[in-house]
Parts: structure tokens; C-alpha cells; sequence
């Protein structure tokens, strides 16, 4: 009789070649409930992002050129979609937003893809980091009541940190004012669904 521990851990193998990149998004889907009990979006919102998110990676994985031959990365907030990363041509570009478009439950996509080379796993690594740098720096911020870092989604590519979040104002200068501040940040985006209003801005980093 096969014990069902080895069956799932089958059934795992089996299905990950069938999710390409994917794969960490799944895993990080179990912890959705934990997620969610933190965020203003409410449960229905959050799992709505996550249904967006992986629809999105699945549908640009099956275009092989941009899904192996190039670097983009796909964030979810609220219905907001935002592309970041290295595409080699204009047309690609747009065959990426196109092939993200069209999800129920999508309220605008924000096309930041830079056409350029897709940079290098060093290049990569040192985005990740300023990323880390940022998150970190947010659990510092004690001074405003009731704040919540990971309601701040923190994405950064080349040296540009883009901040998504539902967020009020001051908690939203006081979380740009953090990530401006981290060495290495050439420049800050937001694009906050402000609790008061909506506002997009961009601040250059000291």
C-alpha cells in the first residue's frame, strides 16, 4: 500500500514542469490566510490578486521567447497590475502586457518594462537585496499607530523600488521616505490606493 506522503511528493514532481515560473508562486500560496488576515484588501480582494497573478505567469509562460529569453516579473495589488523587468524589443513589450491583459477582476496594468538586455543574476540579486533593505527598514517604522509592513508590497528592478499598498498618507511619505533612504536606491515609484485618495508619484532617492 503506498503511503499517501510519498503520493503527494509524486504528484508535486509531476506537476511542476507543468508550472514553469510558477512554481514559487504556488508554494507561496499556502500562505494565503496568513496573508490576508494582515491586509486592508479583505480575503476576497487578496485572493483575487493571487487568482490574477497566476493566470498572468501561466498565460506568459506559454509564449517560450518571453517566458525563457527574457525577464519579466508580475506584480498584483488591488486589482492593479505592474510589470517590471527587461524585455529586447518594443514589440515584446507589448506582447507581454497582452498576454497579461484580459483577467477578470484586472482594473489597469502599469507597462514599466524596460527594453533592454535582461540583466544578469548579480544584477537581479542586488534588486532582491535593496528589496530586503526596504522590507527591513519598514519594521522599523514604529512611530505610526497600527502600521503594518506587509501591507507595503515592495518590488524593486533596476535600482527603482516600486511601492504598492492601500495605504494613508502619512503612512505613505513615511514608507517612500524609508525606501528613498536606502543606499542604493536611485529612485522611488509609488502607486498607492490612499485610504483618503489616489496618487501615483515618483521621488528620486538622496
Amino acid at each position: 500500500m503506498r503511503h499517501p506522503s510519498i503520493l503527494l511528493a509524486v504528484s508535486f514532481l509531476i506537476a511542476v514542469p507543468l508550472l514553469g515560473g510558477c512554481v514559487a508562486a504556488v508554494v507561496g500560496g499556502a500562505a494565503v490566510g496568513a496573508g490576508a488576515a494582515h491586509d486592508r484588501r479583505g480575503a476576497s480582494s487578496y485572493l483575487d490578486d493571487k487568482r490574477i497573478y497566476l493566470a498572468a505567469y501561466d498565460n506568459l509562460n506559454k509564449d517560450k521567447e518571453l517566458a525563457l529569453k527574457n525577464s519579466v516579473i508580475i506584480v498584483v495589488y488591488d486589482g492593479v497590475m505592474l510589470l517590471v523587468g527587461e524585455v529586447r524589443t518594443p514589440e515584446l513589450k507589448a506582447r507581454a502586457e497582452q498576454r497579461c491583459s484580459g483577467f477578470e477582476g484586472t482594473v489597469r496594468i502599469i507597462n514599466e518594462l524596460e527594453i533592454r538586455e535582461p540583466e544578469g543574476w548579480w544584477s537581479r540579486r542586488a534588486d532582491n537585496s535593496l528589496t530586503a533593505r526596504v522590507k527591513t527598514g519598514l519594521l522599523d517604522l514604529t512611530s505610526l499607530p497600527g502600521f503594518d509592513p506587509t501591507r507595503v508590497n515592495v518590488t524593486t528592478a533596476h535600482r527603482v523600488v516600486y511601492l504598492l499598498g492601500r495605504v494613508n498618507h502619512e503612512e505613505g511619505e513615511a514608507v517612500t521616505e524609508i525606501a528613498r533612504n536606502v543606499p542604493g536606491v536611485e529612485k522611488v515609484v509609488t502607486f498607492f490606493d490612499y485610504t483618503e485618495a489616489t496618487s501615483e508619484t515618483t521621488q528620486p532617492a538622496k
